[in-house]
């Protein structure tokens, strides 16, 4: 980040023109100050000044100041890249979508906001200062750019120690970036093989790259190496649509979350083993930064990658970190440096390598390759895509396979957490099994999700199992348990009182530094709805509407809370707000016709049931719920039908297939029945519950009787 000048503006100012859905944006300079003609808040054309650049290479965006204090990134950016590379261009960083100002990714908005989405990586010792009451900002930094401080540290040590002309100079650090030190990497001459003289047993300098390299929300300021970064961030999992099943990125997501699924890093390696992080350049260039530890004569040869020498496929990055393009133009190498696998792109349709090259080849011919090539090919280090592509598309085999992945040890603590995490939607004794063996887990993040997912038990086994947590050394860590135990607590000891106090401070306190986003005050209302503060909770679900009338969390949750006062008339107009606001929505649709419902409007809420599952057939419980719905009104061929177009999307769905057998047991189709019983119960052969009903269904004699 840097102060708009002629030596920093690299952009054409020269009244260049750029257009983009219909609106024509003009760059020009006046007076020595740089600014950009382009439609506002609006949507009507009007005058900008830009204050400050952003970025150097391959791109470089530009900052708008507005008198509340926000500053906003133009969506429209300059190519910083050489012409002969297609650089020395405006573009636009969504060219595939028409954005207006009603859009929330157009500049103006939340989604581009310089003082939450960027400042905290991009200058140092960054304070937001949003004054909630007046909804303002007055964000301030010591470094515009990022200086020595934002990764050392306070640098108050560093003067001392040069005043006092100390020989030791390890007593002018603030914290010692010390995982290198002394530390060799021995390589075996006979397997290639190498091994670090001795185990890494901090992250101290991973972390302090991860504040800014990792997908993350911050939930407190202050942080400098050296101190825990799940204290101050609280990272993204291997979510869907940010990773795909197998890990690789999707989104973007940067480095952190990749990094931790490689093989490097689970054997030592560091960020600087590889980068040199003041010159911000690799150790070596090409494959020589990875031949000094790997054996270069095994590896980099025609022997191990079979493509010509010098030419396409030959760096050890082509095949183990293919590159994905960001913000249009920047391509980032995927850092869980993975085998290439096909043959998980026939099965499941992950991306890989070789067809990232060949794409006028299919993903059989790369396996078919690859099999010519080596006796055995190499699985590769991370093993868990079935399990997450499992539970993408809602298989029955998706429980049992994240249970299993949550408490195999040898997988990265990134992807047991992740499969923790989704354990969530699949209640089940082997969730809950790896969820207890996960809070004891020497990972943070997987503490973290195993408190998230236990919120599936009773109270009082919650208030057991999780209740340690409340004294977690690690910030987010105590916020999830609190969260997990917010409805808990009535049988709780005096001293699991005074934990929960401390542990729901920390949590309010998160969600109050970042009140300039609707979804903080959401959380906090539905923080205090679980505590059955609902006073509490409107106040604040009202203001994450306020600050955004298209925020449908808001609507949804405030109903909720309404619903729970047994104020189902006001619960009905806030839902209908909501849907004068946003019209599509099909969750507000599903929320108002389960309202409907409960005040005995069974035509209205019909229309709004069928509109959701119309809306969003991708959701599996809106159909359900409609069926549910038709067949309650006597309107059982209707439900039938209904269950049925929802099961070709959702094969695997229980609620579906339970529905399916019962209704046509009503209808007197015992055929159709015991069919769907039997489906029900070779899709689910471990549930009790699933044998029981297929034997109702007529579809099993002997299935197992539950005690």
């Amino acid at each position: 980040m840097q102060h708009a000048s002629a030596d920093t503006v690299l952009g054409d100012f020269n009244h260049a023109k750029f257009r983009y859905n219909g609106v024509e944006s003009t760059f020009f300079r006046r007076d020595g100050k740089f600014f950009v003609h382009t439609d506002g808040t609006d949507g009507k054309l009007a005058e900008f000044e830009i204050k400050y650049t952003f970025g150097i290479a391959p791109l470089q965006q530009y900052l708008i100041p507005f008198p509340d204090g926000r500053m906003q990134a133009l969506s429209v950016a300059w190519d910083s890249r050489p012409k002969e590379h297609g650089g020395q261009r405006w573009f636009h960083l969504y060219p595939n979508e028409k954005v207006d100002h009603r859009d929330e990714l157009h500049w103006t908005r939340r989604l581009q906001n310089w003082n939450f989405m960027c400042a905290d990586c991009h200058s140092t010792k960054v304070r937001k200062n949003y004054d909630a009451n007046a909804g303002t900002y007055n964000t301030t930094w010591n470094e515009i750019s990022v200086g020595c401080e934002a990764c050392h540290g306070p640098g108050s040590k560093h003067i001392g120690w040069a005043r006092t002309k100390a020989a030791d100079a390890t007593k002018g650090l603030t914290v010692e970036l010390s995982e290198r030190g002394g530390v060799l990497w021995k390589q075996d001459a006979k397997t290639g093989e190498v091994k670090r003289s001795q185990p890494r047993e901090k992250d101290t300098e991973i972390d302090v790259c991860a504040q800014c390299h990792t997908r993350r929300s911050q939930v407190a300021e202050g942080y400098h190496a050296g101190l825990p970064f799940q204290d101050f961030y609280r990272p993204v999992l291997l979510s869907a649509g940010l990773y795909y099943p197998d890990g690789q990125q999707r989104d973007e997501v940067y480095k952190w979350g990749s990094f931790l699924q490689s093989r490097m890093y689970h054997d030592g390696v560091t960020c600087s083993d590889c980068h040199e992080p003041h010159g911000q350049k690799l150790r070596a260039q090409g494959n020589a930064v990875c031949t000094n530890c790997h054996q270069a004569v095994k590896y980099d040869s025609t022997a191990h990658h079979h493509h010509a020498d010098k030419g396409a496929g030959t760096q050890c990055v082509d095949c183990h970190m293919p590159a994905t393009n960001y913000m249009v133009v920047d391509p980032r190498h995927d850092h869980s440096m993975r085998v290439p696998r096909p043959d998980l792109t026939v099965t499941l349709g992950t991306p890989n390598a070789c067809n990232g090259c060949h794409a006028k080849k299919n993903a059989k011919w790369a396996v078919e390759t690859i099999r010519r090539w080596y006796v055995h090919p190499s699985q590769g280090f991370q093993n868990y895509a079935g399990a997450f592509a499992y539970d993408e598309h809602g298989a029955a085999e998706a429980g049992p396979s994240l249970a299993r992945l949550a408490g195999d040890t040898s997988l990265p603590a990134i992807a047991r957490a992740t499969a923790l995490e989704d354990l969530a939607n699949y209640p089940a004794r082997p969730s809950v099994e790896a969820a207890r063996q996960g809070l004891t887990d020497k990972d943070a993040i997987v503490r973290r999700a195993s408190a998230g997912t236990l919120v599936m038990l009773p109270p009082s086994q919650r208030l057991q199992f999780v209740a340690p947590l409340l004294d977690d050394p690690v910030r987010t860590v105590r916020m999830e348990a609190a969260y997990t135990l917010a409805d808990a607590m009535h049988d709780a000891t005096p001293a699991q009182h005074a934990s929960f106090d401390r542990a729901a401070a920390d949590y309010e306190s998160t969600q109050r530094y970042n009140f300039d986003r609707p979804e903080a005050r959401a959380s906090l209302g539905n923080f205090y709805a679980r505590q059955g503060r609902f006073d509490d909770a409107k106040v604040q679900l009202e203001s994450s509407i306020e600050l955004d009338p298209e925020f449908v969390p808001g609507y949804v949750n405030l109903a909720d809370v309404l619903r729970a006062e047994t104020l189902d008339a006001d619960s009905e107009r806030v839902l209908r707000d909501g849907l004068k606001k946003v019209p599509d929505s099909a969750v507000l649709h599903h929320t108002l016709g389960l309202a409907l419902i409960r005040q005995k409007h069974n035509a209205d809420a019909l229309s709004e049931l069928k509109r959701a599952a119309k809306l969003a057939p991708s959701d599996a419980r809106f159909a359900y719920v409609y069926a549910v719905g038709l067949h309650s009104t006597g309107k059982i061929q209707a439900a039938i039908a209904e269950i049925d177009r929802a099961l070709v999307l959702h094969p695997d769905d229980r609620d579906l297939l339970v529905a399916a057998a019962t209704f046509r047991q009503e209808k007197g189709d015992a055929e159709g029945a015991r069919r769907y019983g039997m489906r029900l119960f070779k899709r689910y052969p471990d549930d009790p519950n699933a044998a029981l009903l297929a034997r109702q269904f007529g579809a099993l004699r002997d299935a197992p009787k539950v005690k």
